[in-house]
């Protein structure tokens, strides 16, 4: 059985703006549960408990189900 399908390719634009919906109200959200918790606390430090929290958030969480739910919107025709 043959792939007939024509061959597709990222569009990097479009995961771009696929990524930016779910990722801006994450983030928001993180900032807006640490940041009242680590008033006194240097922006180094913040970002050491912040920085880890997005990261894994975004790899296991978001870019997965972008990448399955917008497919058709960030693969283009090549």
């Amino acid at each position: 059985m043959s792939n007939t399908s024509a061959p597709r390719k990222l569009s990097k634009l479009h995961l771009a703006l696929a990524m930016l919906v779910p990722v801006y109200p994450l983030i928001t959200t993180i900032l807006y549960i640490v940041l009242p918790l680590t008033e006194r606390w240097t922006i180094w430090q913040r970002t050491a408990v912040i920085a880890p929290v997005m990261v894994f958030s975004i790899v296991f969480v978001v870019s997965p189900f972008v990448q399955k739910r917008f497919a058709n919107f960030i693969l283009r025709a090549a």
